[in-house]
């Protein structure tokens, strides 16, 4: 059996081509037997396509390419047909049916589906970030986190994490109660991506009450009352005095809203 050899040329990974090649390939050997396919990724200058060629003449290999350029696939092509080296161009006759269709030309910009696909990913592990270190329930998140939120219960600390996550940002959060002490790793973070969530007591007496009534429990609890409130907010303000952090009145704020403050400010500290 004749030893095949394919060169999978691209400017961005190669792995639409590559794929495509062995499509085709498995058609005349299932097992892609006695077949040697060499992936040339990130090929973005003239010096190593005509390299490639050179190699592909050298070794008697057949080309697939997947290049966004036009002025890369034409150079590809005509130095291809100098050889007579057999090639085939797999995204070059979609873009010029589509830029037809759409009366439209091409960013023709290399790697634009995977850095979508690298934004997917982004977004997933900030999520799954957000969800593991919610509610202080493990310290170590705060050092690894790009941003820390704390502030006393119902100061909407878990939905404007997700909400951040899903911007990208890893972010932690640490419920701030007087009878306990703040993990060490909350002094030790950079105060510039730490915030600290104020909310009016009246707003939240009126958030924790309702609250209680959604479990079914009598909203004069010890967790409602004005005075507890007043407790918290003031060793509220002990710890993020001590962090020495942006604090963000939350009152009648949408988490919308807080976020794009958070945001704004984390940008211009950069």
């Amino acid at each position: 059996m004749k030893r095949l050899r394919v060169f999978v040329v691209s400017d961005s990974v190669g792995e639409t081509g590559d794929q495509v090649a062995k499509a085709v390939i498995s058609q005349f050997r299932p097992g892609l037997e006695n077949t040697v396919i060499r992936r040339f990724p990130h090929i973005q200058s003239e010096e190593l396509i005509r390299k490639i060629v050179f190699l592909a003449s050298q070794q008697r290999a057949f080309i697939v390419y997947t290049l966004v350029r036009q002025e890369m696939r034409k150079l590809l092509h005509d130095l291809c047909e100098q050889e007579k080296i057999q090639a085939v161009d797999i995204l070059g006759p979609a873009l010029q049916s589509m830029a037809a269709f759409m009366e439209e030309n091409p960013l023709e910009t290399p790697g634009i589906v995977h850095m979508l696909d690298d934004d997917y990913f982004k977004k997933i592990e900030a999520i799954e970030f957000a969800v593991k270190y919610d509610d202080g329930r493990d310290p170590r998140g705060l050092l690894q986190a790009d941003i820390v939120l704390v502030g006393v219960s119902r100061t909407s600390k878990t939905p404007l994490s997700q909400y951040l996550a899903h911007k990208k940002y890893k972010v932690a959060n640490v419920p701030l109660v007087p009878e306990v002490e703040p993990p060490e790793e909350l002094l030790q973070i950079d105060p510039k991506k730490c915030f600290g969530l104020i909310i009016s007591p009246e707003k939240l007496n009126s958030i924790r009450k309702e609250r209680l009534m959604s479990l079914g429990l009598n909203d004069d609890a010890i967790y409602a009352q004005h005075e507890r409130i007043l407790d918290e907010i003031q060793h509220f303000e002990k710890i993020v005095g001590k962090i020495g952090c942006k604090v963000i009145d939350v009152t009648n704020k949408a988490v919308e809203e807080t976020a794009n403050t958070i945001i704004e400010h984390i940008l211009t500290c950069k």
